[in-house]
């Protein structure tokens, strides 16, 4: 039968719907597609003026890639044969080729820019092209064609061209009617990825599943269940098509969330709006764009369109002498990995790699004033490339802003000094650089807080909707032995789909300077005392030694076998010896259960361990390597560590996994409530003495009068 023409209409709609749930790019009134710059609408209030960012200029060698910039890159490929002169080849990402980093290190304000240079990930023919442009010279200075196994992150196009295949196909057509479910409701999405073997070779694969929209726009709890088709991006084909057979599609009722549209009444007194004041005005300062000055802190903060966010260059000014001294070259997010446990055929192959697959700054929704962020937050806008080489503006991407909950930074009191009060306590006020990522059904926020005592702390949240799978089953008793063991019950006929979240970091620590750094494991080893006399009989000894090689680097935390992990700089001491250094502080953790010859285990390899610590290499950025869909895992932070390389008294680069298992409950449905996990970068021995000793304590005089509490 042919595929009416109302439901190709359908799906092309709802086919942008999911992309403004996924890539979101929504374009304004006077940019047309062919006509330059876009931006990217944004709901509400504006909360700052709005950039002209045509005529921005880059002011630090790490400045991202300007409209201007874009543009002129986009202009030189035109003429780069034979990739870009056909019209065939798509631009999959674009981002600065930063420059060395002896040279960003060497480079002081008011000097030339080092040489700006563009990476572009391009797929041309079926070959992907990692592709330097330089921007001074105007030419292509390398093109490296399948430099690993895998693909280039996705684009928007991509995803909406490849929903559409299947409703080409009767087969398909007849599977959905089958289901009861109309063309005008029908929401196809891509949300099978990976690389499963030989069968899948020398083509871009991609799996389509679909859900109904009927009677809510929450389609992700309403999946058609045991229907997916394989589709060949390359040609458009479909490759293979699954039909189990009809499975209940779980009720649209209590799936609503939106505010204005819900109508559920909450039993709870209402929550006044809140909010920090500031009578004197923000502490903190961003100039030339990107460049953050607060307290004691500098660092530089971009948007990217893989990484999502990259803090560069952080220092810190110590307390007694006014020295800057540089505690991290660069820190971001290199990789996010869910994989679905769910060995049926229709959810084997959901393991996602969002970073290096989907890309975390595309899929970055303007931050929503007050709710995203506090009315003292300053916002930053993030520029990338389209798939034809245009700029595109997201606005509102990254939020700063102080953050003060009434939370103590040190406090003392004391009752046995006779005729003296003390009570001294200082308030806790720290410095948030924050983005969110919708990647489909999964909203993550990302949060890097700097507090005075030169504590950072970087917490990843996680919300949305559950990947959810249909079941026949409306309550556990029905179960009896059969009880699916892909997860529990969390609704009528939906399954919440156990599942993990790995979130690897780069930390490119530079702990007083980048070229003399070492891990250091501090062993808390239990000892029984030796003389039997003692009325204790057992204590722990603290044990250091220093990890010579990469190998000697690859962590696995254990809670009955403790270690403390430093990264110091052994010539740089304290007046007591003890070389600076900064600890890490891991946070909620959990480790890959994966046997390590799964196919996707073979790609996120990185989560073998918990702490890596690898030799500076300026190619090693992301922890799935250069090309992640459809990679074989060659080109993993586990590859790079295998190679052993020196690692003490180097350029290091340390590597932390902050992971949680999910196990899906009913508090999760219809929309999951914020879980957070986070960990620390922790001065140790890095200061002579608590660096916030002299800071002074909030008093009665120096803030507003507000209204005082009425009790009832």
């Amino acid at each position: 039968m042919a595929e009416p023409s109302f439901a190709r209409l359908s799906l092309l709609f709802f086919g942008f719907l999911l992309l403004f749930a996924t890539y979101s790019w929504v374009f304004g009134p006077d940019s047309g597609f062919f006509s330059g710059t876009r931006v990217r609408k944004t709901l509400g209030s504006d909360p700052k003026p709005r950039v002209d960012h045509s005529s921005e200029k880059p002011h630090h060698p790490l400045d991202p890639l300007t409209v201007r910039e874009i543009e002129r890159v986009r202009s030189i490929l035109s003429g780069h044969d034979p990739v870009f002169r056909s019209g065939s080849a798509t631009i999959h990402s674009m981002a600065l080729d930063e420059p060395d980093k002896t040279r960003v290190l060497q480079w002081k304000k008011g000097n030339p820019l080092p040489s700006r240079r563009a990476e572009v990930v391009a797929l041309s023919g079926g070959q992907s092209h990692v592709i330097t442009v330089d921007l001074d010279s105007g030419r292509v200075v390398s093109d490296l064609i399948n430099p690993t196994s895998g693909y280039p992150i996705l684009t928007m196009d991509d995803l909406l061209v490849a929903a559409q295949v299947p409703l080409k196909s009767i087969e398909f057509n007849r599977s959905i009617e089958a289901r009861g479910v109309k063309f005008s409701d029908l929401v196809c999405i891509t949300p099978f990825a990976g690389w499963f073997g030989p069968d899948e070779e020398g083509r871009r694969i991609i799996r389509v599943q679909c859900y109904t929209l009927q009677g809510t726009p929450n389609y992700f709890m309403r999946p058609l269940e045991g229907l997916y088709a394989t589709v060949d991006m390359n040609t458009l084909e479909i490759i293979k098509i699954v039909d189990k057979g009809p499975v209940p599609i779980p009720k649209a009722a209590g799936t609503e969330y939106r505010f204005g549209v819900e109508n559920k009444p909450v039993h709870m007194d209402r929550i006044n709006p809140i909010s920090m004041e500031q009578p004197d005005g923000p502490s903190f300062r961003v100039e030339d764009g990107h460049l953050v000055k607060w307290a004691n802190w500098v660092f530089h903060v971009k948007a990217d369109h893989r990484a999502g966010m990259i803090i560069s260059q952080a220092t810190v000014r110590d307390s007694e002498t006014g020295e800057p001294r540089s505690v991290m070259y660069k820190g971001f997010p290199s990789e996010l990995f869910v994989p679905y446990m769910d060995p049926e055929e229709s959810w084997s192959y959901k393991a996602y790699m969002d970073a290096g697959e989907l890309g975390l700054g595309p899929t970055a929704m303007p931050l929503v004033p007050l709710n995203d962020c506090p009315r003292n937050a300053y916002y930053i806008d993030g520029v990338f490339a389209s798939p034809d080489g245009k700029a595109i503006v997201q606005p509102n991407m990254i939020c700063l802003f102080e953050r003060y909950a009434g939370d103590v930074s040190w406090r003392h009191s004391e009752i046995l000094v006779p005729n003296v009060d003390i009570r001294e306590a200082r308030p806790k006020v720290t410095l948030v650089a924050r983005m969110a990522t919708s990647v489909g059904n999964y909203d993550y926020t990302f949060d890097w807080e700097f507090q005075t005592d030169g504590l950072i702390r970087v917490t990843v949240a996680a919300s949305g909707m559950l990947m959810v799978k249909g079941t026949p089953y409306e309550n556990v008793d029905d179960l009896g032995d059969k009880e699916d063991d892909s997860g529990p019950l969390i609704s009528e006929n939906v399954i919440g789909v156990v599942h993990d979240h790995f979130i690897s970091f780069h930390l490119d620590m530079d702990v007083d300077g980048p070229s003399n750094n070492s891990l250091v494991k501090v062993h808390l080893e239990k000892q029984r005392d030796p003389t039997g006399k003692a009325p204790r009989k057992s204590y722990l000894k603290v044990k250091k030694s220093v990890a010579k090689t990469e190998k000697d680097a690859q962590i696995k935390l254990s809670l009955y076998d403790p270690y403390e992990f430093h990264i110091v700089n052994p010539n740089r001491k304290s007046r007591l010896g003890n070389p600076a250094g900064y600890r890490i502080i891991p946070g909620g953790n959990a480790a890959s259960l994966l046997d390590h010859d799964d196919p996707p285990q073979i790609r996120g390899a990185f989560t073998n361990n918990q702490i890596w610590v690898t030799r500076y290499n300026q190619s090693e950025q992301f922890a799935g390597g250069v090309l992640v869909y459809q990679s074989h895992g060659d080109d993993t932070l586990q590859v790079w560590s295998d190679r052993d390389r020196s690692i003490e008294n180097k350029d290091i680069v340390l590597w932390y996994t902050l992971g949680f298992h999910h196990v899906p409950c009913q508090e999760d449905y219809p929309v999951m409530p914020t879980v957070a996990a986070s960990f620390e970068l922790k001065p140790a021995n890095f200061f002579e003495s608590n660096p916030v000793l002299g800071v002074a304590p909030f008093f009665e005089k120096d803030l507003p009068v507000c209204k005082p509490f009425a009790s009832s």
